[in-house]
């Protein structure tokens, strides 16, 4: 038997004999691409922040650079959904942070926290509510461990010698008194894991003798036997616990696979999320039956509040929920108060409701019924707490893409006023976030102001000149915004946090194109020069003078389109057209005017990533990224009915500005894209003559192995069945003439995107003698983490772009008509 390893290197065999001579025999091994690429893998990334909601205190995160492929190989379980280490009870892929330091804002010098383990890996950096201390989770091969850390001091200690159960993420919260955490734990005297069971003990059935209908999307890492369900149960058991400060620790309920447990506000009380059986081998874990507990935090039980059902029949759309009860949460403002939401229409976005979700409330101590508190006309999405009188509730509609946001009275039966009700494609529109902060409880509410104003941050700031983030300020009775602050050319500025709403104190980041973004305290009332608080250096200083362009224009049925022109160091116009490479991912729209909208900024720092296409501007293209390519069905129209002819008017369209520009060589542009810009570029190849080869990487390509829908499309394969058909490359493998090649994770974990789409995809090609070459990245899921696979596929994508486009004879002119119905 072959393993996909294997196939890989018979298949890099078979190209370097007879197709490639860029590709050596011999690169059997992971490569290295030139050193402007690698360094993109190699250099540590610039450190996250988190600041203290006063601001006067800033945590500096040093993070990890790219794992290794040995980190990868560790052992893995794929279980309902799950991926774990086996080893230490923790998620199998974790990116961590590998330091800590403190500093005081705004001109402290950093100071290293002191008490951590050697080459510390940290996670879930959490502060206290009192932020005069955060806690922590340390991984190590064998357990994970929590600390805490004390502000004044800079210095951390370990909390308690049990170990942390991180199967299902958020392994503790802090407890309103900022004395305790509570934590789910590995359950005392745990036995030996139970080993995968390789003789079975009979067939492995599903059934629906009840006829029910369960339209599922293709999940992956799903329960497959019996044996998976005894090791999925043994490793997310865990035993809930409060941890005091000192170490303390007091179990709370029984041991069970706990999917949450969060405090009450009050921290009288704890709300546990409990999965049990039946499991299900076509839904993830999310999807299993789900009991609901509320906990005094002494560890008595309060109340049971639900015990949901398997959900394997949850309408696959955007609009489609769960029956019954979901969503258990603490009210933030209130001591111990927890509300849920209710389909009406039964979660089926096609019964007709005048009410689709009803939310209830149910008080401490939770003896007395649950009352209806609102009424959503469409998907109920959540409150933003404020006090006893304020809070705004939000609600959307996908297939109309319809957004609500009301102002909401809870002391006055939940009445309400619409604030907002706008399109969610309209980003010119979005008013941005209300600003929020802990309240006694430490839970984040409304920050409202005693002239009853909130402060509203928007951190993109879409505008027709481009993002322009802002600052503005509502009145909650006149419903007035006004304007307060936003960013201005030459640089961009993007607001991170209000740090004091009355004063007009804001935290931001400040960049340009050759400068990357920095930490600055700005007073939006004194008009004063921004103070800068972090110094972080250009994290690739040695791809300083790319260039950056914004392109706007037009496509032939009057859509505006933008793409991001990125050119080599040094290009001069006298240099003549370059060989292109752009990077794309499609997006849908209900509207020509959202779909036209302008994305991005010319004033942000170059954010070259190894995961996008921006950094071949270092290898000589010009880079056309982030070009929009809008697929657009108005009122009853679904946008995926002329998804080809859309795709190729839009690529031609950014090909034809550059050529106009002057910069792009219409004779040598490639194309690629990651995931459903693996899928677009396929179908570009396929279905026009404007590129000279493609890269695709993660990407589904048989849309019949996705039936009940993908991305958007919500319809069901047997519902529009040419849709289907014309959109899959698989499909319409036989007109595919153009080099295409085909990277994959091979442990993809993305719903839809299984590694057999680019198997059965290259071997469909290679059956109808298309130039392509698949390559399968180890260990890999959907996105690529190590670094020898990071440094492989930009080698692969280096090697392909130099063979097919830039070795072409250069020739000057406008684009040749696209083709519709073939390959060249």
């Amino acid at each position: 038997m072959v393993n996909k390893y294997s196939r890989l290197l018979c298949t890099a065999a078979f190209f370097a004999l007879t197709v490639a001579t860029t590709f050596a025999q011999d690169a059997l091994t992971y490569q290295t691409p030139p050193k402007a690429l690698a360094d993109l893998v190699t250099i540590p990334p610039t450190p996250g922040v988190s600041i203290t909601s006063k601001g006067d205190q800033m945590l500096i995160l040093e993070r990890s650079s790219a794992p290794s492929i040995a980190e990868l190989a560790q052992p893995e379980l794929k279980l309902a959904g799950l991926r774990m280490n086996p080893a230490n009870n923790g998620p199998s892929r974790a990116s961590y942070i590998t330091g800590l330091r403190l500093k005081k804002l705004p001109s402290g010098t950093e100071i290293a926290v002191k008490g951590l383990p050697e080459s510390p890996l940290i996670s879930s950096v959490q502060w206290s509510p009192d932020e005069t201390k955060f806690a922590f989770t340390v991984s190590s091969d064998s357990k994970i461990e929590l600390y805490i850390a004390d502000v004044a001091t800079a210095t951390a200690k370990k909390l308690t010698d049990k170990a942390i159960n991180a199967a299902f993420g958020a392994p503790f919260r802090w407890t309103s008194d900022s004395k305790s955490l509570v934590v789910k734990l590995i359950p005392d005297g745990r036995a030996a894991a139970p080993g995968a069971n390789l003789v079975p003990v009979g067939p492995t059935m599903q059934d629906n003798s009840s006829g029910k209908r369960g339209q599922a999307p293709t999940y992956q890492d799903l329960l497959k036997n019996p044996s998976d369900e005894k090791q999925f149960a043994y490793f997310t058991t865990s035993q809930v616990a409060r941890v005091g400060i000192d170490g303390a620790v007091q179990p709370i309920g029984q041991p069970g696979i706990i999917a949450a447990a969060s405090p009450s506000p009050d921290g009288k009380y704890v709300m546990i999320e409990t999965i049990h059986t039946p499991f299900s081998y076509l839904v993830p874990a999310y999807r299993f039956p789900t009991r609901t507990d509320v906990f005094a935090i002494g560890g008595q039980l309060v109340k049971m509040l639900n015990d949901g059902p398997l959900q394997e029949s949850v309408p696959y759309s955007s609009d489609g929920a769960p029956s019954g009860p979901r969503n258990f949460d603490w009210r933030d403002d209130a001591p111990a108060s927890i509300y849920y939401t209710v389909a009406q229409d039964k979660g089926d976005p096609k019964v007709q409701a005048e009410v689709r979700d009803r939310v209830f409330l149910i008080d401490a101590p939770f003896t007395g019924e649950p009352k209806a508190i609102y009424d959503a006309a469409f998907r109920f999405t959540g409150f933003t707490w404020g006090n006893a009188t304020t809070a705004m509730a939000t609600e959307r509609w996908w297939q109309t893409r319809k957004s609500i946001t009301k102002l909401v009275n809870p002391s006055a039966n939940f009445a309400s006023t619409v604030l907002f009700d706008r399109s969610s494609e309209d980003r010119y529109g979005n008013p941005g976030s209300p600003d929020t902060k802990p309240n006694q409880y430490g839970r984040d509410v409304l920050n409202i102001l005693p002239s009853n104003d909130i402060m509203l941050v928007n951190g993109q700031g879409a505008s027709p000149e481009g993002d322009r983030p802002f600052v503005s300020v509502m009145n909650l009775t006149t419903k007035k915004i006004t304007p307060l602050w936003r960013s201005e050319a030459p640089v961009f500025e993007r607001p991170i946090a209000i740090l004091d709403a009355a004063a007009g104190v804001i935290l931001t980041t400040r960049e340009t194109p050759d400068e990357n973004p920095n930490y600055f305290i700005r007073n939006l009332k004194r008009r004063i020069a921004p103070l800068q608080i972090t110094s972080f250096p250009h994290p690739y200083a040695q791809l300083k003078g790319i260039t950056k362009q914004q392109l706007r224009y037009k496509r032939p049925d009057g859509v505006d389109l933008t793409a991001t022109l990125y050119l080599p160091v040094g290009y001069k116009k006298s240099d003549g057209p370059l060989p292109t490479f752009m990077w794309a991912y499609p997006a849908e729209f209900k509207s020509k005017e959202a779909a036209g909208q302008v994305s991005g900024s010319p004033y942000q720092f170059n954010r070259i990533a190894a995961m996008g296409g921006a950094i071949f501007a270092a290898m000589g293209y010009a880079v056309l990224d982030n070009t929009s390519i809008p697929i657009v069905g108005e009122g009853d129209k679904e946008p995926n009915d002329t998804y080809v002819e859309q795709l190729v008017a839009s690529a031609k369209a950014a090909i034809d500005e550059g050529v106009r520009l002057g910069v792009v060589d219409a004779s040598r542009v490639g194309v690629g894209g990651h995931s459903y810009g693996a899928f677009m570029t396929a179908n570009l190849l396929t279905h026009s003559n404007l590129f000279k080869a493609g890269i695709a990487r993660s990407g589904a390509y048989n849309r019949t192995l996705t039936p009940f829908g993908f991305q958007n499309e919500q319809r069901s394969y047997w519902q529009a069945a040419d849709v289907y058909n014309k959109m899959s490359p698989f499909m319409n493998a036989d007109k595919m003439k153009t080099p295409l090649l085909l990277v994959h994770g091979e442990a993809d974990n993305n719903t839809g995107t299984f590694p057999i789409q680019s198997d059965r995809y290259y071997n469909a090609l290679k059956g109808f003698g298309a130039t392509t070459r698949l390559v399968f990245l180890p260990y890999e899921s959907h996105g690529y983490a190590a670094k020898e696979s990071l440094l492989h596929m930009l080698w692969e994508m280096n090697g392909w772009l130099d063979k097919y486009v830039k070795s072409t004879p250069a020739t000057t002119g406008s684009v040749a008509p696209a083709k519709m119905s073939g390959g060249k």
